[in-house]
């Protein structure tokens, strides 16, 4: 039972919702497959955006998402054909909360001069507001999707661009076993209204699911094999009769669980970011190279059977996996630094199908050897480069 004052607000909240200047809206379709990744840049070390475009390709990865709106990132992915989202972070969200013009001239100076060229197919607004401390942030994230929702609307992007936001496991009250999971109360006041605008545009629910978190978190009651994909027994949910043989696929029903008590049943849940660590502290268990490896390995072979859930089965699951590279500069635990795939220098942190940028590892070993030979005639470096070209693709 919700108490007086949380109903208030539910009231005061749908009364602004149906305020909103909606008409007839159009489901953008704003992910192509199941596999995606997220485009991290808080590092000193890693190509250039037009590097990351060439390895993207090589990788055959698709969707793309960026913590922000960066005008080098958006110029290098013109004409790639990649599927773009970018971000407002959390610093603008207030801002962007407080009137309609103010995210028109955010859409206009970072969406609307790279279209079409770069495909930019969503504006994710905040990440991971609801469930934290700041709870002035938290009641400003309604008022920011609606503005640059309705900015799409007056530019007439909203047929091609789709605004969301992504949530955090602390968004839910208990996950549990999946079936008893439950949105916050104190969060569902500021989610509600979100889920209302999200459910009228036909956009995903989007969650940051990380059974390695859940793993560190208590490693001595929970089975690493079920959170990496391996052969395990597995949890059965009572309530549903379901078996479910992985967390990952656990946390994507707990949260379909919860919107469905929520009143938000044909919501189809989305996977914002998961990873795996390949390095930690010493507290930190499970982030081992093995177990990364091991993680993604099963989760892309997962992703790529393009298969649903146990309580959503016809639904195929989509996921942004963290992260393209490992960034160096990113504060907090060991771990935080070492969820690339991809190693600063563009070759592959460990194999799971990927090829890195071979031919940018040839050139700087070319240049190393003139210079540690002082071999710098053209023809020399030439015939050089042509040796190890030839070496490489005799070895691939």
């Amino acid at each position: 039972m919700l108490h007086p004052c949380v109903r208030t607000r539910f009231l005061l909240l749908s009364f602004c919702l149906l305020a909103l200047p909606f008409h007839d809206t159009v489901t953008v379709q704003a992910f192509v497959g199941t596999y995606g990744i997220n485009y991290g840049r808080i590092a000193d070390n890693i190509p250039p955006p037009e590097s990351v475009v060439k390895l993207l390709k090589l990788a055959k990865i698709k969707n793309v998402k960026i913590f922000d709106a960066d005008h080098s990132v958006l110029n290098a992915f013109k004409g790639s054909g990649l599927e773009l989202v970018v971000a407002i972070p959390n610093e603008y969200v207030k801002d962007m909360s407080v009137n309609e013009d103010r995210a028109v001239d955010w859409l206009k100076e970072n969406v609307q001069p790279f279209l079409p060229e770069t495909h930019i197919r969503g504006i994710a607004v905040g990440n991971e507001v609801l469930g934290g401390a700041d709870q002035d942030l938290a009641e400003a994230l309604f008022g920011a999707i609606k503005n640059v929702y309705n900015a799409t609307k007056i530019l007439q992007l909203d047929n091609i661009i789709e605004v969301s936001t992504p949530h955090s496991e602390a968004v839910f009250a208990n996950s549990y076993p999946p079936s008893s999971c439950t949105f916050k109360e104190d969060v569902l006041v500021n989610l509600k209204p979100i889920l209302d605008l999200f459910s009228h545009t036909g956009t995903p629910f989007y969650i940051n699911a990380y059974p390695f978190l859940a793993y560190k978190s208590d490693p001595e009651h929970i089975d690493i094999k079920y959170a990496l994909f391996q052969s395990n027994a597995g949890i059965y949910d009572a309530k549903t009769n379901l078996h479910y043989d992985n967390m990952f696929d656990a946390q994507v029903d707990a949260a379909y669980t919860a919107l469905e008590a929520a009143g938000y049943a044909k919501m189809e849940v989305r996977v914002s970011e998961t990873g795996w660590a390949s390095g930690g502290d010493q507290d930190e268990a499970g982030a081992t190279l093995q177990n990364a490896r091991t993680y993604n390995y099963n989760l892309r072979k997962r992703l790529l059977r393009k298969k649903g859930t146990p309580l959503r089965p016809k639904i195929p699951v989509k996921a942004y996996i963290f992260a393209l590279f490992n960034e160096n500069l990113k504060p907090g635990p060991t771990s935080e630094r070492h969820f690339g795939l991809f190693k600063a220098d563009g070759s592959i942190s460990y194999d799971i199908g990927f090829r890195g940028l071979q031919s940018s590892s040839a050139s700087m070993f070319s240049l190393k050897l003139i210079r540690a030979h002082g071999w710098f005639m053209p023809y020399t470096a030439t015939l050089i480069s042509c040796a190890i070209a030839l070496f490489l693709a005799l070895a691939t």
